[in-house]
């Protein structure tokens, strides 16, 4: 994990877990960190290693779900010449490397029984005996875990060994998605953005138009913050006026009326498992909440499909006009009756 690590949000609920990582940082004992994909696990393990007293040792990582079940073992304990077919030559494993340090483990919940076994004995003994070997290796490690999963639920069903998970659960952490972090996407995606605008060589940052900042409060993020910067970055680079608001967000990279047939499949559902989420059809639906009559959410629907298109078309008013199905005339009208005509200027 060499790489630059940014905390960025207000929230009290990202704040709290935050706040628990440093707490728990100075301490010896293990920590799992639970989180959605994109949550910023992997950001909150090197914070409880930078932290700490072994912050001048090394810090390990090891995606679990990254190598086959037969190569785990000697991935993380290690092996000696010949302990198996192709092992030509002895090899440390992960808890060696880490010796002083963390070792970090990731998808914690893909290793096999095998392995957790292993592991336990790791943890509580501070022994490691490579594939082949005669004698246990000590090692001084301090493990950071993480997962997506429900572990105590593996633990009942017997897919995950309830003693390991006792051992490695001194802390829990569990870090808040998106969704739920109020405040915290358009913090999120104006740093992102700028930092995007800037390596475009833009002269400043215009912002998104508000239609934009609507639609990325109003979505579900899936990905969470790792799906949010690549929305933002990826509608940053596409847009070709930096003087004027980013006008349009595409959610869906894979979003085309020429999508294979293969890649077409039914919308994805909200994370937190409520309505389907399309973006590009919620992206036109505007915000009804506060509409007691008809005319008033036909009239709130029609401006939020026109600003929708006006961005996705750079606010070309004869691009926009073909892609509803208007004249020129009719665009025109629709928009000096919803006070557009300032937004969509070009011909």
């Amino acid at each position: 994990m060499d790489r630059e690590v940014q905390f960025i949000g207000q929230s009290s609920a990202f704040l709290d877990a935050v706040e628990r990582a440093s707490r728990a940082a100075p301490m010896r004992r293990p920590v799992l960190v639970i989180g959605e994909r994109g949550t910023g696990k992997e950001l909150i393990a090197e914070r409880l290693h930078r932290l700490s007293t072994r912050w001048q040792e090394p810090l390990v990582t090891m995606n679990c779900a990254a190598l086959p079940e037969t190569l785990i073992e000697a991935e993380l304990f290690g092996h000696e010449a010949g302990a198996f077919t192709g092992a030509t030559r002895a090899r440390t494993g992960r808890f060696e490397e880490a010796h002083g340090g963390t070792l970090f483990l990731d998808e914690l919940g893909t290793l096999s029984m095998g392995a957790q076994e292993r592991l336990l004995r790791a943890v509580e003994y501070g022994e490691v005996a490579r594939i082949g070997a005669n004698k246990p290796i000590t090692v001084d490690v301090r493990i950071v875990a993480a997962t997506n999963e429900n572990l105590p639920k593996l633990a009942e069903e017997g897919r995950f060994r309830p003693d390991l998970l006792d051992r490695l659960s001194f802390e829990v952490i569990t870090l808040p998605p998106l969704r739920v972090r109020e405040g915290d996407i358009a913090v999120l995606a104006d740093y992102y953005a700028r930092r995007m605008a800037a390596e475009l060589g833009w002269p400043s940052w215009p912002g998104f138009a508000p239609h934009v900042a609507e639609q990325m409060e109003k979505y579900a993020w899936p990905g969470n913050v790792r799906e949010l910067r690549n929305v933002v970055e990826r509608a940053v680079y596409r847009w070709d006026d930096p003087g004027r608001p980013i006008g349009h967000i595409q959610f869906d990279p894979f979003e085309s009326p020429w999508r294979p047939a293969a890649l077409m499949t039914a919308p994805a559902k909200a994370a937190d498992g409520g309505a389907p989420v399309a973006p590009a059809t919620a992206a036109a639906s505007g915000d009804l909440d506060g509409v007691s009559d008809l005319r008033g959410a036909v009239d709130a629907h029609e401006r939020a499909i026109l600003e929708h298109h006006l961005g996705r078309n750079r606010y070309n008013q004869r691009q926009t006009a073909k892609a509803l199905g208007l004249t020129y005339d009719q665009l025109r009208h629709c928009l000096r009756k919803h006070g557009l005509l300032e937004r969509g200027d070009a011909a």
